[in-house]
This record gives structure tokens, sequence and C-alpha cells, in this order.
């Protein structure tokens, strides 16, 4: 006789699938809804310090780019409405060395955008944090959630605005100067308190030598190990994994290769030569012009801006206002005056630059003792030909003015400036951003701003 097969019974069928609808309904609440056997607090912890140390050099950077505009001067040079006390400035914008704006917004940037696969990892392996139920189980739970909130938000926003400024693309309202620089007050708030809160729980899983939480070397069945009696729970791993595909030392790999990528396609808008050409990701610095004395990058095109030929050509005029009076001086005329040359780069906010040009022409401090400031030369009011934009007038403090490198250029590597690189005459100030050496100067108004 064939052996008969049993039917399992109704009770049967819905015992062996109610495991798989339970996991079916499963809510991001739930702990078991997180199966990755990659989260935990050990990698959690080191993506989190690999972030301090980034961050914090990122945000000094991000300080010293503000002091590099010196705020204080005019509010031309900083239009933050209402910034009150955090608008706070500690200390003269220096002139040296003259690569010195070139390096540190050049790692704010750099850092910035190398940083973004492990902001990305941080997030995903806190991500069921989020969901965490009750929302606050206590006061102290409450501010640390708040806390996050800020630090999440702040992240994304500076990182997100900071990411299209680079590419030029402002696709978000009003000013990117003002945003970010209320965003960046916003980040550092939840920065300072999460890192108060967690970095002495960081420090300690990363000397455990064991990820907490996680067993230790198997021992017999029922012996207790130093894990069980010495550690804390890892809330941060998954209850209930699925099987491993890629360790974690694997997934650390990944994020760095990620950084690595992106630093090899974005770091070399910063220098010349081949680097330049790897900087697949990122602007080298906008328009390349071509051959010629002018071949470097420029933003801003006198076709861009509406400068015309009628505007730089026999009719212009330099204005120069002080106590001695209104001067005004043809390029011929300056062309004539003492000459001084000097080798300074131009480097911008969104983080390219470029090596060191040779500008040629007249001294700042020259022309301020010709408008009656013959010793102790002061700020100067600088305005552009450019009608409208951002950035069409800007101030320069005394110590720029003194420095005998801060030229008003009229020529650039022994030729003639281009139109797209300010003829008939630019400010270059050695360390300043290069929106603050203007293009298409048509009056510098030296003394009390």
């Amino acid at each position: 006789m064939p052996e008969r097969r049993r039917i399992p019974s109704l009770p049967d069928r819905l015992a062996g699938r109610l495991p798989d609808r339970l996991t079916a309904l499963r809510t991001p609440a739930d702990p078991g809804f997180w199966r990755s056997p990659v989260r935990g607090g050990r990698f959690t912890a080191v993506l989190g310090l690999v972030l301090l140390a980034g961050l914090t050099l990122v945000f000094v950077t991000g300080l010293l780019s503000y002091a590099a505009y010196n705020p204080d001067l005019d509010p031309v040079n900083d239009k933050t409405p209402g910034k009150g006390w955090l608008g706070f400035y500690l200390f003269a914008w220096p002139t040296g060395p003259h690569w010195l704006y070139r390096l540190t917004q050049g790692l704010h940037v750099t850092v910035g955008i190398v940083l973004v696969p492990v902001l990305l990892a941080k997030l995903w392996s806190v991500i069921p944090r989020l969901f965490a139920l009750p929302p606050a189980r206590s006061v102290g739970h409450a501010l640390e959630r708040i806390s996050l909130l800020l630090l999440v938000g702040g992240a994304l926003f500076q990182f997100i605005t900071g990411l299209l400024n680079i590419q030029l693309d402002y696709l978000f309202p009003g000013s990117f100067y003002t945003l970010h620089f209320y965003g960046a007050w916003v980040f550092l708030a939840g920065f300072v308190a999460h890192v108060a809160l967690k970095l002495p729980q960081a420090v300690r899983v990363l000397r455990s030598g064991i990820p907490r939480g996680e067993p230790g070397p198997r021992a017999a069945p029922g012996t207790p190990t130093e894990a069980d009696t010495t550690t804390a729970p890892d809330t941060l791993a998954a209850p209930d994994p699925l099987p491993a595909t890629l360790s974690r030392r694997g997934a650390l790999a990944m994020v760095g290769a990620g950084s690595l990528l992106l630093l090899i396609t974005s770091a070399g808008r910063s220098f010349d030569g081949p680097l330049r050409r790897l900087a697949l990701l990122t602007p080298r610095g906008g328009t390349e012009q071509g051959p010629g004395p002018n071949a470097f990058q420029v933003n801003k095109t006198a076709a861009a801006v509406r400068i015309t030929p009628a505007d730089t050509g026999e009719r212009w005029r330099l204005t120069v206002r002080g106590p001695a009076g209104e001067l005004r001086f043809s390029r011929a005329e300056l062309l004539a005056m003492e000459q001084h040359s000097a080798a300074l780069p131009i480097a911008c906010v969104e983080g390219w630059s470029t090596s060191d040009q040779l500008w040629r022409g007249v001294r700042l401090s020259d022309l301020a003792a010709l408008a009656g400031y013959p010793d102790s030369p002061p700020d100067v009011f600088v305005e552009s030909l450019q009608r409208s934009g951002s950035f069409r007038k800007a101030a320069l403090r005394d110590n720029q003015v003194r420095d005998g490198r801060s030229l008003l250029a009229l020529e650039v590597n022994g030729g003639p400036l281009s139109p797209d690189h300010g003829y008939p005459a630019r400010i270059i100030v050695p360390a300043a951003p290069g929106v603050l050496n203007t293009k298409w100067v048509e009056t510098l108004t030296f003394g009390e701003l």
C-alpha cells in the first residue's frame, strides 16, 4: 500500500505562515524591521568620529571664510539681515601668506565633498532610531531628539546648499550667503549638543575592542562570557539580522572608497594641469579662457553681466575720491604711473582657484596717496561698472590697501587684461576671496566707509 500523505490542517498552515505575515506587518518602529547585519554601535562610532574631525574642520574653515569677507567693514560685504551677535568678528583678515584663502576655502569645500559618503552612511546606520517609540522617554531623551533634529536637518541643509553652490546651481530661494550663514549656526547647535551627549559613548565603544552587544569568543553552553557581563546591548544592531553579505569592515571600506573617488574627481579644481582635468564633478572655475596671458579660469564673463566695449573703451575713466577731491584717470594715464608686479592666485568661495598669475598695475597705496592719504592708507570702497548682481561693490580693509602687492591691475602675465578678466582695470589683493578682487573697476573711494 502506498504511504498516505498527511494534509496539514488549517491551524497548522496558519501557524506556518504566521511568522512571515508578522514580518510583513512590521513597521519601522519595530526593531525587527531593520535587518541589516552591518548596523552596530562600533560601525556608527567609527563614522561618528570621522565626522567629528571632518565637520569640525569644515566649520572652522567656514568661519575663516566669513572673516575673509571683512564683514564689519560695510553692509555690501555682509548682507546678512539681523545677524546680531551671530556675526561676531574676531580679527582683521591678513594679507599673508598670499595663498591663505586658497588653502582655507579649498579645504572647506574639498573636505565637505569628501564627507558626503560618510554622512550618508552615518545617517543610514542610525535611521532605526528616527522611528523609535515613544518619541521621548524623558526630558533628557526629548532634548537629545531635538538636538538630533537640528544636527541632521542642519547637516543636510548645509551639504545640499553647499554642493549646489559649488555647481553654480542656485536653485534655492534667497541668497546662498545668508542661507548658509544661518544654516551653519543651526547645524552647530545640534552638532555641539550631539557631541557632548555621544562622544563619551563612542569612545567607550571603540575602546571595547568588540562591538558593544556582540558576542565575544565562543564559550561552553551556559558559561557567562565577558560580553554578557560587561557590555550593554547594542541597540543599533539588528535583533534578527539577515545573512551577512558584507562585513562591517567591508562597509567602511566602501564608504572610504566613495570618499576617495570624490576627492580625486573634485580636488583638482584647485590645481593646474592634469589634476584640474580630473575634477569631473565640480566646475574648475567656470569658463576657461583661450591661449595667451589670460588663459585661466573666470566665473563671471563680461557678457554675462552685460559689460560692453562701449563701457570699457576710450571714454572709460577711473574715479578716485578722498580728501584731495575727486580725480579721474584714463587707462593711458594709469599706465603712465609707476607700475608694480605681484604673483597672486584667484581663489573663489566655490572652492576653485588658480595658480599664481603675474599681475601688473598701480599700487592701491599709491592711489590712496593721490586721494589725500600719503602716509597711512585707509579702507577703500570699490565700485564696478557691473550694474547688477552680488559683489559689484566691495570694501577692502586698510591693511589690504597698505600691502605693496595690492594692485589696481591693468595687465596679467605680460599682456593686457581680457574683458572677462576685468579690462580695463581690476582689483587684485593677496589672500582675499575672489569676489573682493573686483573686476571692471569704475570708482575707488578712500576713507571712512
